[in-house]
């Protein structure tokens, strides 16, 4: 019994332990491509949006640069994800509030919803794009006079620069690789 309870400590030990362990210099990289991928995000939306719109989109996208430069070799980070994933939660965004546009719970609800199912059925799950669709809903009145607008500009021009940062910073050290080539 001693023995299987050692043996227990350790496999959770090591799980625990190793899925916490990050080379110190990965910090250093992380902070460079969020900064520089958020930062890029930024000035490209304040010269289009509201500064209140910068903070929403910025939201989802944070959420983004998470996995994209803090957990590179995440399935939710790959470049099919992070793309499709925005993607297909902008468009459904955007349709339901056209759809329900005076119910604005039942529109966020239902263009989550329907935005995670649809990322499990394509397998792009990236769950920053749920919030994506629900800025498509509860955003300003810029950013729902947008339309469909919204799919391409902020969001496909913000993750297309999330990309861009994530392949350039992420493959500059040897110790990491992005996209992932497992």
């Amino acid at each position: 019994m001693k023995k299987k309870i050692k043996r227990t400590y350790r496999v959770t030990k090591y799980v625990v332990y190793k899925q916490t362990l990050i080379d110190p210099s990965d910090h250093f990289w992380t902070f460079i491509g969020a900064f520089l991928g958020i930062s890029c995000i930024g000035l490209l939306q304040s010269i289009q949006l509201t500064q209140s719109d910068n903070l929403f989109l910025i939201g989802s996208f944070g959420a983004s640069a998470v996995l994209i430069f803090g957990s590179t070799d995440s399935p939710l980070a790959q470049p099919r994800n992070l793309i499709g994933g925005h993607l297909i939660c902008a468009i459904i965004g955007v349709t339901f509030h056209k759809l329900i546009p005076d119910i604005t719970w039942l529109a966020a609800a239902l263009s989550v919803s329907l935005a995670i199912v649809l990322m499990q059925i394509t397998k792009t799950m990236h769950p920053p794009g749920g919030a994506t669709a629900l800025i498509a809903n509860i955003g300003s009145i810029k950013i729902k006079t947008l339309g469909y607008g919204y799919v391409l500009s902020p969001v496909l021009t913000g993750v297309l620069l999330l990309f861009i940062v994530a392949v350039i910073v992420n493959n500059i050290p040897t110790n990491r690789k992005y996209p992932s080539r497992e």
